[in-house]
Parts: structure tokens; C-alpha cells; sequence
């Protein structure tokens, strides 16, 4: 017999519920992203903390694990939160426990640790069975209130407890120690903050609830980490990250120079970016050392015992400290970006990007809140209070009678209800007494009490009808926070440790140039366009050999820090770093793989970058112009475009500008000589008319000083020199004819 495999209740009908796919999987997704966004992934703006966090500190208020108490398992804290609060993984709480006990991850733990619970460098916490904690005195502040009908408690996920929706939050939290989640579509990253600066800038929003957001800054000048270091960001860029909730701070580490004595020195680092693994920090360093990426720097020693001490030793005594920290910098994680993204929960429900001061804003409206919860639950406790002392009085006053009463009476309660016009819960209160409490039920007593409370209460209730009260209330609690963590008194917790600089202005130049070994090379360009790089300079460039129909174009001399320029005829300048040319064993590789260079244009001319040069570029047709070489670099593999010509029209020269003249010799042989001062120095643009031409084009330029005289070589290698009197005939305004070469020029049309 098989099976019935008909649903429960089936009766052989089609049971398949049709479901529109579509539909099912966005309520499904939308139910996971908006789990991850408000019970996970984000921060309370009003607390600071995400659930598993609040559930921690809550349980731990439950086990009574305050700072002056002992200390707990672990394991135990966790179980509780576990099985009461957070059903997810029991590593998952316990890494947010130690996150939360560690000094170097917290700028003000909530959880005081004791036993391993992980470091700097990485190493995880022993495991909790053997880990103990208690709450710290920030946990305390946070919690401050909580049994005062503060906030408010939902049911748990089984509906057995309950927990609170959020803490009352009396520290800053969430400024003060940060927080960063990834949810879904959206994350969230807040730096630490000092909280005695974050407590004045709140006093100051209580002050001047319109206060501009920029003169908060000169309270929160910016993050305070708990590792140090030294933020490089300029106060403009601050300034409009806490303007809008998103931005970045570049943050380095702190470093001195320590002499070794005769001229020898170390650079010593003592502490590094917030976030950054020591072991991992330190084995990227020494792969880029080994890899020769960091010529400047010899060795790296980790010396750290309690304190950070990493020693950087330098290549030679002659480098400069500061530009071998510049290199390292650059490529390692000494120098980080920490992200600034303050999306929260705001009001506890709605996921938002705000501003310090909206953050602020809304932290100090939460702390009014619990002010005004805390002092109804107050005002409802001394108005139960005084009912019941008014019916002591009324007891202490008739004394006889009410013994008499209950010890005759059936149902006593009632009768001294309607004898002295008690209430039930007075009556109740009377009937509940102690003999005892009869000798020391003194009149004066209850009636001291009775006053006392009655001042208390006129007070509250004063309280709760200005809002002017309420706010110097919050003011008070404020300053009282800010008292705790003032640097004066409390040096440990409450003084900066993050410092600001400026980043040294060093040329990125001089720093690229420190990151590279500088070696002599001799660059190579066929005529087909194929480069490579000889090490060494060479004197012979005959022995070079090239591929089968190929042949030299041109070689020079450069150092392996040098940037190669290449000019096409497209008006085009292309820049490739010397360090990065193939090597010379083979015929190197063709110029289009290194950089995106059109099918039609070929190579005019390469050379080694000299930013103080000035070039002067010409096209066929005989137009041309002056350019500053520092002008013409391209930072991209497109290159820049520098002379603009249109077909059949294309660049044809690129030479070095020296002396006060210029020589123009065409195709038709005619000659040319102007002054210098008649080109335009332009960065980019078609130029102008150097010579004018029937038909046919240039055909050689050259730039010379007058005083020594125009001078070219012939066939036979001699060279010839024409001064100014001799070159009378030849001299003319710009975009002339000019008159055909004289006698003993070459034939090549070409200056030599």
C-alpha cells in the first residue's frame, strides 16, 4: 500500500494555491531588508546602540552586574541574552560583548572585561567559558532611570519577558562611541567623538535651539579615536560632513624620529589609524619591502609590548624622514579613510541620514522625554505615598479606636472605611501595619514626611508645566555627564587622543619618485612603435636589434624615476612612468598596449619629462605654438590633448624652446627666421601661422639664441654657423615666405 500523500483535510482536489511570484518575492525581501534595517544593521539615534547591544546591557542590569558588584561568565550573560532576548547564534552576542569590552574598538566601554578578550593585533578573545565582565560606569549613565518607567518595554520574541524599545540614554552614546552596520541598500558610519566636546555642543543646542550647525565645530572639532592618531582632513571638508552626515577623515598614524646616534636615525610609530590590524598592518609593510616598493625603507621591527612601537628603519641616514612616512603612507594602511555616515533610526522607527545637529537635536529631545516619564512616575509614586501616610495620620491620631475595630470588628476594613472615610488602599495600608511600627508612628514623623513629599511634589508638578524647566533640567544632566568626562578631572577617559594637522605638502612627485629605485636607463622606440627600457645608459646604439623591417626611431638617456612623454601626430601627448616600461631582453612591446592610442597616429617624438622646460609644437601645414611641459602631462592612458589638428593636417614637431629666435624651413626649401616673442605660449590650441607655404609644409624648426648665431651640420657632419648680418636677408615677420636656404644647407631640409 502506498502512502497517502494527500494534504491533511485533502480530498483529491487540486490543492496548489497559485501565487504570484513577483509579488511573493518583494513582501518577502521587503520583510528581511526592514528585519536587517530596525533589528540589526542600524543604530537608535536616541541610545546609540543596536539591538544585540541594548539586549547585552540590558541583561546585564538583570544579573546585577553593576561596576561595584563582582564579575560574571560570559557564558552566563550570553545565555541569558540568548534564551530571553537575541534567538540568533551565541558567537554572534558573544562578539558584540567583547566589542564592546574592548579599549582600543570603544572609546568608552560599556562592558568592563576581565580575562582575554582579544587585541590590536587581531587575536580573538578565549572563549567565554572562561571570560567574566560587569557593566562600566558608562553602561550605568546609559541605563540611568530605566526602572522609572523611562521608556518603553515590548514583548519578547517568545512574549515570556519583556525589553526595552530603548535605554535612557543619559551618556551621548552614540557619538561618543561610534557605530557602523551595512543593512540592506543602506550603512551606516559614525566615528568615535569626544564626550566632553560632544556634551558641549549639546549644551550649546540647549542654549540656542537655532544655533548655525558650522559653530558647533568649535566644540566637536572632529572624531576621537580611541587608538589616536592624528586626523589630516582640512576644515572645510569637516566641516561639510558634519553639515550633511556624509564625508571621510583622513587619519594617520603618529610617528617621531628617534636618533640612533652618529647620524644614523629610526622613524617610531606609536599609534595607527583606528580599525587597522597591527600583525596584518605589519606584514603588508614588509611584502611591499621585499616586492621593492618601498625603496626608502630597509627593515620594519614590531617592538609593541603594551604600548604601540613599530620601528621603521631607512635604506640610508641621507633620506628624509618625512618623505620616507610620505612613501609609507601612501601605500599602507598608516594613512586610512574612516567613513563618515551617520544613517540611524531616528525616533526609533524611520532610517535617515542626519546632521550633528539633527543628532544632537534628537538625543536631547529623547533625554526630555525620559525627564518627563521619570517625573509622572515619580509624581504617581509620592501621590500613593501620601495617601497612605494621610491615613496613617488618621490611625496615629484615633489609635484606640482602630485597634479596637480590629479587634472586634468581622470585617474591620470596612467598618474603618465608613468610620473615618478612609480609602481602600488606606485602610489596606492601616490594616497591613506592624505592632512595631506603632511605638515609632509618631505624628511628627508622619507630618515631616507628609511636608517633605508635598514640596516634592509641588516641585515635579511645576516642572511638568514649563518646558523652560524642563530644558534647564536636561541642561543640568548634560553638564553633570560632562563633569564625569572632563579632561581636567579625568585625564584617563576624557582626553583627547586623536590630535589635527595639516599633511605635509610634499610633491607627489618627490614622494612617486621615493616610492621607485632610481636606475639608469636608456629608452628605445622603433619606428614601428615598439618600446622597451636598457638598464644602464648606453654610448653605442648601433648594436640594438630589432624585429624584421624594423628599426630605430629614436634612444635617449633616462633614470628609471623619470616620466616618458610621447607626442603623436594626432596632437596628442601620452605619459608613461620609466619604472614601468618592459625590460630590454626582448624587442619590448608596441606603445598601443600601454596606452589607448588611435589606429591612425603614429609617434612624432618621445623624451624624459623636465617640468621647468618649454616646448615648441608644430603641425605640417606650418601652424605651432608654445608650451609649458609641466602643462602637457596626462594622468590617464586617453593622454592629453595638446595641439589640435584636422586631417589631412597633423602634428609634426616637438622640440625644446632655448634662445630668443626661431628657424622655419619648409618643404620648398625657403627659410625662415623671427623672433621667439612673435609664438604665443598657449596650453592647448591649433596655434599659429610660423610660415606660409603654396603647397607642400614644414619641414625642420629650430630655436636659437642670435647672439651665437643659426647653425646646422651637412652630410659630411660640418657644421655651419650664420650670424645676424649674414642672416639679414632671412629675417622677417611671422607666417612670411621666406627665401630659399643658403648655399651649403642640407639637402635633407633638416638642421642635423
Amino acid at each position: 500500500m502506498g502512502k497517502d500523500l494527500l494534504p491533511p483535510g485533502g480530498d483529491g482536489g487540486d490543492a496548489v494555491e497559485p501565487v504570484d511570484l513577483k509579488k511573493a518575492l518583494e513582501e518577502r525581501y521587503l520583510a528581511y531588508a526592514l528585519s536587517t534595517i530596525m533589528h540589526r544593521a542600524l543604530p537608535d539615534v536616541r541610545d546609540g546602540l543596536k539591538p544585540v547591544h541594548r539586549r547585552i546591557v540590558h541583561t546585564m542590569r538583570l544579573l546585577r552586574l553593576s561596576p561595584d558588584q563582582g564579575f560574571a561568565k560570559c557564558a552566563r550573560i550570553v545565555g541569558d541574552v540568548m534564551g530571553k532576548f537575541h534567538p540568533h547564534g551565541d558567537q554572534s552576542i558573544y562578539d558584540a560583548l567583547v566589542r564592546l569590552a574592548q579599549p582600543f574598538a570603544m572609546r568608552y566601554p560599556l562592558v568592563d572585561g576581565q580575562g582575554n578578550f582579544g587585541n590590536i593585533d587581531g587575536d580573538n578573545a578565549a572563549a567565554m567559558r572562561y571570560t567574566e565582565a560587569r557593566m562600566t560606569e558608562v553602561a550605568s549613565e546609559i541605563l540611568t532611570g530605566i526602572t522609572e518607567d523611562a521608556v518603553d518595554f515590548r514583548l519578547t520574541y517568545n512574549e515570556e519577558d519583556e525589553e526595552p524599545t530603548v535605554l535612557p540614554g543619559a551618556f551621548p552614546n552614540l557619538l561618543c562611541n561610534g557605530s557602523s552596520g551595512i543593512a540592506v541598500g543602506m550603512a551606516t558610519s559614525i566615528p568615535p567623538h569626544n564626550a566632553a566636546e560632544v556634551c558641549d555642543a549639546a549644551l550649546a543646542v540647549i542654549d540656542d535651539p537655532d544655533i548655525d550647525p558650522d559653530r558647533l565645530l568649535d566644540f566637536v572639532k572632529g572624531p576621537d579615536f580611541p587608538t589616536g592618531g592624528i586626523i589630516v582632513e582640512d576644515q572645510a571638508s569637516i566641516r561639510e560632513a558634519y553639515a550633511t552626515g556624509r564625508g571621510g577623515f583622513r587619519v594617520r598614524a603618529r610617528w617621531h624620529k628617534e636618533d640612533q646616534g652618529r647620524g644614523t636615525w629610526t622613524a617610531v610609530v606609536t599609534e595607527i589609524p583606528y580599525g587597522v590590524q597591527k600583525s596584518r598592518l605589519i606584514e603588508k609593510i614588509a611584502e611591499l619591502i621585499i616586492s621593492r616598493r618601498l625603496p626608502l625603507l630597509e627593515d620594519i621591527r614590531d617592538e609593541s609590548a603594551e604600548d604601540i612601537r613599530i620601528v621603521l628603519v631607512p635604506k640610508s641616514r641621507t633620506v628624509a624622514p618625512e618623505l620616507l612616512m610620505e612613501s609609507v603612507f601612501k601605500l599602507t594602511d598608516l594613512e586610512s579613510r574612516f567613513p563618515l555616515n551617520m544613517n540611524v533610526l531616528s525616533r526609533g522607527k524611520v532610517p535617515g541620514v542626519l546632521s550633528l545637529k539633527q543628532v544632537l537635536r534628537e538625543w536631547l529631545d529623547h533625554r526630555r522625554e525620559v525627564l518627563l516619564r521619570r517625573s509622572r512616575h515619580r509624581l504617581a509614586e509620592i501621590e500613593k505615598r501620601l495617601e497612605i501616610l494621610a491615613g496613617y495620620l488618621v490611625a496615629y491620631l484615633n489609635i484606640d479606636e482602630v485597634i479596637r475595630i480590629i479587634r472586634e470588628e468581622d470585617e474591620p476594613k470596612k467598618v474603618m472605611i465608613a468610620r473615618f472615610e478612609l480609602t481602600d488602599t488606606q485602610a489596606e495600608a492601616i490594616l497591613n501595619m506592624r505592632l512595631r511600627a506603632l511605638r515609632k508612628l509618631e505624628e511628627f514623623e508622619i507630618r515631616k514626611e507628609f511636608e517633605k513629599l508635598s514640596e516634592e511634589k509641588d516641585g515635579i508638578e511645576a516642572l511638568l508645566a514649563s518646558t523652560a524647566r524642563q530644558w534647564k533640567t536636561v541642561r543640568w544632566e548634560v553638564a553633570k555627564v560632562r563633569q564625569t568626562f572632563d579632561p581636567e578631572k579625568n585625564q584617563a577617559l576624557g582626553k583627547r587622543r586623536t590630535t589635527f594637522a595639516e599633511a605635509p605638502e610634499h610633491d607627489l612627485e618627490e614622494v612617486h619618485e621615493a616610492l621607485i629605485e632610481r636606475e639608469p636607463i636608456t629608452v628605445v622606440l622603433s619606428e614601428k612603435g615598439w618600446l622597451r627600457a636598457m638598464k644602464g645608459h648606453l654610448a653605442d646604439f648601433s648594436s640594438l636589434s630589432f624585429k624584421e623591417g624594423d628599426s630605430l626611431k629614436i634612444a635617449f638617456h633616462a633614470q628609471t624615476t623619470d616620466k616618458i612623454l610621447l607626442f603623436t601626430t594626432g596632437g596628442k601627448v601620452f605619459t608613461i612612468g620609466a619604472d614601468r616600461l618592459p625590460g630590454g631582453r626582448g624587442h619590448g612591446e608596441p606603445v598601443r598596449i600601454m596606452v589607448d592610442m588611435d589606429n591612425d597616429q603614429a609617434i612624432v617624438t618621445a623624451f624624459a619629462h623636465d617640468p621647468e622646460r618649454k616646448l615648441l609644437v608644430a603641425s605640417h601645414a606650418g601652424n605651432g605654438f608654445v608650451v609649458a611641459e609641466k602643462e602637457i602631462v596626462a594622468n590617464t592612458r586617453k593622454g592629453k590633448q595638446v595641439m589640435n589638428v584636422k586631417a589631412p593636417d597633423e602634428a609634426k614637431l616637438c622640440l625644446p624652446v632655448s634662445g630668443d629666435h626661431v628657424a622655419v624651413v619648409g618643404q620648398n626649401r625657403k627659410l625662415l627666421v623671427f623672433p621667439l616673442a612673435e609664438v604665443p605660449e598657449m596650453t592647448r590650441g591649433k596655434g599659429v601661422r610660423l610660415q606660409r607655404y603654396k603647397d607642400g609644409g614644414v619641414s625642420d624648426i629650430k630655436t636659437f639664441a642670435m647672439e651665437e648665431g643659426l647653425s646646422w651640420k651637412d652630410s659630411a657632419d660640418r657644421t655651419f654657423v650664420k650670424t645676424r648680418e649674414e642672416l639679414t636677408e632671412w629675417i622677417g615677420n611671422r607666417a612670411a615666405a621666406g627665401r630659399m636656404a643658403p648655399k651649403g644647407f642640407p639637402r635633407t631640409g633638416k638642421f642635423g
